[in-house]
């Protein structure tokens, strides 16, 4: 595994052009499924005063607004997620891939090598389905992230956070 898995960008309009592309991105994907019109793809327009949050139970304050599908269903989702500042997960591991883009506050994670990894706004990680690691929102600000998955979101527990 590479020891750096995050690229660093800055800026406001590079802030909107990730987001555009993430969501770009996912509306190309297999999780998007695209129209059954021949060949055409319907929109998706969902303006940030449109998003319709909600807490995730057990998770102490995590809320989401899904964009497509549900983070907490079935099937493939995609979705704004926002931890509360200074909330840490316990060690875990996700099933599938977990793709993510940092919109605000500086978002952390713990891999492998025990080093704890800053991804500050603006900021890109993929975690591999099955690797440990733990992670968490920095004391200060709430930390908004965009994420998306083929299947449904799980969080497994671990014993600790090395293979």
């Amino acid at each position: 595994m590479k020891k750096n898995i995050a690229r660093r960008l800055t800026g406001a309009s590079t802030l909107l052009a990730l987001a555009a592309t993430a969501v770009a991105a996912c509306a190309a994907s297999p999780i998007a499924g695209g129209s059954k019109r021949s060949g055409a793809e319907a929109p998706v327009s969902l303006p940030a005063k449109d998003l319709k949050w909600r807490e995730i139970p057990g998770t102490g304050g995590v809320r989401a607004a899904d964009v497509r599908g549900s983070i907490t269903g079935h099937g493939p989702y995609e979705a704004f997620v926002e931890f509360p500042a200074g909330k840490n997960n316990p060690p875990h591991f996700h099933t599938q891939s977990l793709p993510t883009v940092v919109l605000s506050g500086v978002f952390y994670a713990v891999f492998e090598d025990g080093k704890k990894v800053l991804y500050p706004a603006g900021s890109y990680y993929y975690i591999p389905g099955k690797l440990p690691h733990l992670s968490g929102c920095e004391p200060g600000a709430n930390c908004v992230l965009f994420q998306y998955q083929n299947d449904h979101f799980d969080l497994v527990p671990t014993a600790r956070a090395e293979k």
